[in-house]
């Protein structure tokens, strides 16, 4: 099954790879989307596929890469609108 998923992750997520680390992990699951820095210091990531790959990725995102230190991912599921055929680091 298909579906959305919008998550914000809060700790140390800036300056450790974070984004490019969602950016791999989601292409090889083929999840499209993006990840983008906040600039509150958190990061915000948007996932589009199938359920069980989307949840791939924000179970990485409860521990990061190397370096990051992860306070709380916090996940707001979406209707999916088949929106991306992609996945991007949003600057």
């Amino acid at each position: 099954m298909k579906v959305r998923a919008r998550a914000y992750i809060t700790g140390r997520v800036q300056g450790v790879f974070f984004r490019n680390s969602v950016a791999d992990l989601a292409d090889s699951l083929t999840v499209a989307g993006w990840v983008r820095n906040l600039t509150d210091g958190r990061v915000e990531a948007l996932l589009e596929g199938e359920r069980g790959d989307v949840e791939k990725v924000l179970e990485f995102c409860r521990h990061g890469p190397p370096g990051a230190y992860v306070h709380n991912v916090e996940v707001k599921w979406e209707e999916w609108r088949s929106e991306f055929t992609d996945f991007k680091i949003v600057r």
